[in-house]
Parts: structure tokens; C-alpha cells; sequence
């Protein structure tokens, strides 16, 4: 059995071509989408956030609007550009939606990859430590937010306040019981994902990592899942972590899927160049289900992971989109055992 969600990164253009052409398009559709998904069984609806792009940016009042609207499928992000964060104020926003959402708020955040403008975050007010990069502001942003989290007060009480006071220092709130564990890092290498073991998060792994060693993307990535397992398990922690890998999959049903997808049947791994260094990018998955069902059960990491993320083409409009994740949860998902 495995969870199966979408990841939708909230594409949006005003082109006669695009069924999202507003950011007001996109954000609607993303809550149907949603409602969608869930009617259908699918079990999460994920979003990617990018900043000065025609994409969604701010998530938690979307994730918030799901959340109400839903009553089971989680909610959650894919990922989070910690660089951008005031870890305090996301303390509170994703507190907000995840107890509106009943306990559902699966977050995912990461160092980030590179965006529309050069050193983005700057705008927002955040500059890098002396001796530091980005990466660090990403990871000491993150340190923030998981302490904050825990639910401990760290904050003095002013000793004459406007409302009463609990005793002792005072925390963020609201607090949302469990958050903390629910928190993911978009690991992009395997010594990240060991790094994201020893902080105690889950492990979102996507479709490009930032390394490559001559072999297929998905035994690159079933090698960095069993690396992140290995060092939670020597990090003593507790419980039991989650692992997400996404995929592009589009099963062909139909002469719409053929117009829209026939051409990447022979879709390969492909290998490029992100902020300098080689990545190695997973091909796209687009057949008749029987052939899907074949080259889905050779993935490694598919098989080694417990979500699996479809990334979706949301400008396709709501309706292709949830037929798209039904073909997937009716025709292939339950051959693969996976239903």
C-alpha cells in the first residue's frame, strides 16, 4: 500500500492556451483540484512554492481554504523555500492551517532551488550570516522553526500584559500538537537526505537530484532513500519516518491523453546543470496502463518509498487533472499492489 497525492506547482499565463490564467485561477483550481482528489481516494494534494514567478507563492492561505474544505486527504507543500521564511511567522501560519485542517498539514521545505530573480530572498529582508551561503540561512531558518514547534515556551512575558498570561515563558501560538513530525525536507543529494535524518524530518525526494553517478535516476534516489534510513535508525529517533518520491505519470485511456502525452512514451533520465554542479532528472512516465504497470514496478524508489507525489500539468484545467489521478489510482495503482 502506498500514499498517493499530487504535487501541483500552480502554473499560471494568460495565454488562450492555458486553463489557468490568473493567479485567482490558479488558486481556486488548486482548492477543487483538491476537493477533487479526494472524492476520487487519492490521499494528498501538494504544492510547490516559488516567489516572484506566475506560480503559487503563499500557501497557507490555500492550504487553509483545503483543509476546510476537505475532511481526509493531507494537505501539504513540495517544498518550502526556507531562504524566503521568517521561521516565527510560518510557525504561526502553518499552526493555523494545520489545526483548521484537523491534524493534516504535511509540510515540506528545503533549501530551495534557483528562482526567477538572483538572490530573491534578499528582498524579503534576509541576508546570509558572516562566513555563510544561502544554504546556511536556509538550514538555520529551519532550526528555528523546529525548535519553535516543539511547543516550548522560550518568549519573557511582559510583566504587565494587555490579557492574562499563562505562567512561565510564553510560546508561538496556536500550537498544533504533532506538527513537528510532520515537518519534510526536499533532499536533493544523498548526504542531504542523511542530513535530513539527523534532524528528525521526513524525507521528500523529487525529480531531479543535484548529483549524478552514471545510473538511472531511480536506483540514485532508492540509494539515497536506504542512506536516509540508515542514519535515522543510527540517530536514535523514535518513530517511524516517511519517505515521498514524485513522478510525472499519465496513463493513456484515452485520445486526449494520446494528444497530450502520446509523444513521451520514450521518455529518458536526463542530465543537466543547477547552480553550477550536474543533476541528474527522472524521465516521464506516459503509456498504456499495462506498459506503465511494467516499467513501474522497475522503479526503485517508487518500490522503496510510502508516498508517491504526481506531479500534475495544472494548466490543463481541474477536470483533465482528476482524471488523470483516477486513471492512475483505477487502472495502475491497484496491479502494483499499491491499492
Amino acid at each position: 500500500m502506498k500514499n498517493i497525492g499530487f504535487l501541483s506547482f500552480g502554473h499560471w499565463t494568460p495565454s488562450p492556451q492555458s486553463a489557468t490564467r490568473t493567479a485567482a485561477d490558479a488558486l481556486l483550481q488548486s482548492i477543487d483540484l483538491a476537493v477533487a482528489a479526494e472524492e476520487l481516494g487519492a490521499d494528498g494534494a501538494y504544492f510547490r512554492v516559488h516567489h516572484f514567478a506566475r506560480q503559487l507563492a503563499s500557501p497557507f492561505p490555500l492550504l487553509a481554504a483545503i483543509g476546510a474544505r476537505t475532511s481526509r486527504i493531507e494537505i501539504g507543500t513540495g517544498v518550502i523555500d526556507m531562504r524566503y521564511e521568517n521561521p516565527l511567522y510560518m510557525a504561526e501560519d502553518a499552526g493555523s492551517a494545520d489545526l483548521i485542517s484537523g491534524g493534516r498539514l504535511q509540510l515540506g521545505i528545503s533549501r530551495g532551488s534557483p528562482e526567477q530573480v538572483i538572490d530573491g530572498y534578499r528582498y524579503f529582508g534576509y541576508e546570509p550570516a558572516p562566513d555563510t551561503d544561502h544554504a546556511d540561512l536556509a538550514r538555520e531558518h529551519t532550526r528555528v522553526l523546529l525548535e519553535v514547534l516543539r511547543g516550548e515556551g522560550f518568549a519573557e512575558p511582559n510583566p504587565r500584559p494587555m490579557f492574562p498570561n499563562p505562567p512561565g515563558p510564553l510560546r508561538i501560538e496556536p500550537h498544533a500538537p504533532g506538527l513537528r513530525d510532520r515537518i519534510w525536507w526536499g533532499a536533493g543529494s544523498r548526504a542531504t537526505a542523511e542530513w535530513t535524518a539527523e534532524q528528525g524530518m521526513n524525507l521528500m525526494s523529487s525529480t531531479l537530484l543535484t548529483e549524478d553517478t552514471g545510473v538511472p535516476f531511480h536506483q540514485l534516489q532508492a540509494e539515497q532513500i536506504e542512506l536516509f534510513r540508515k542514519a535515522w535508525e543510527a540517530a536514535g529517533h523514535s518513530r517511524v519516518p516517511r519517505v515521498s518520491v514524485s513522478r510525472s505519470i499519465f496513463p493513456i485511456v484515452n485520445d486526449m491523453d494520446r494528444m497530450y502525452f502520446g509523444g513521451e512514451g520514450g521518455s529518458q533520465d536526463q542530465v543537466g546543470m543547477i547552480d553550477g554542479g550536474v543533476a541528474r532528472f527522472g524521465k516521464t512516465y506516459a503509456g498504456e496502463p499495462d506498459l506503465l504497470v511494467e516499467q513501474l514496478r522497475e522503479d526503485e524508489a517508487i518500490a522503496a518509498a510510502d508516498t508517491l507525489l504526481l506531479t500534475v500539468p495544472n494548466q490543463l484545467g481541474v477536470d483533465y487533472n482528476a482524471h488523470v489521478i483516477e486513471s492512475l489510482l483505477t487502472h495502475v495503482a491497484p496491479a502494483l499492489g499499491w491499492r
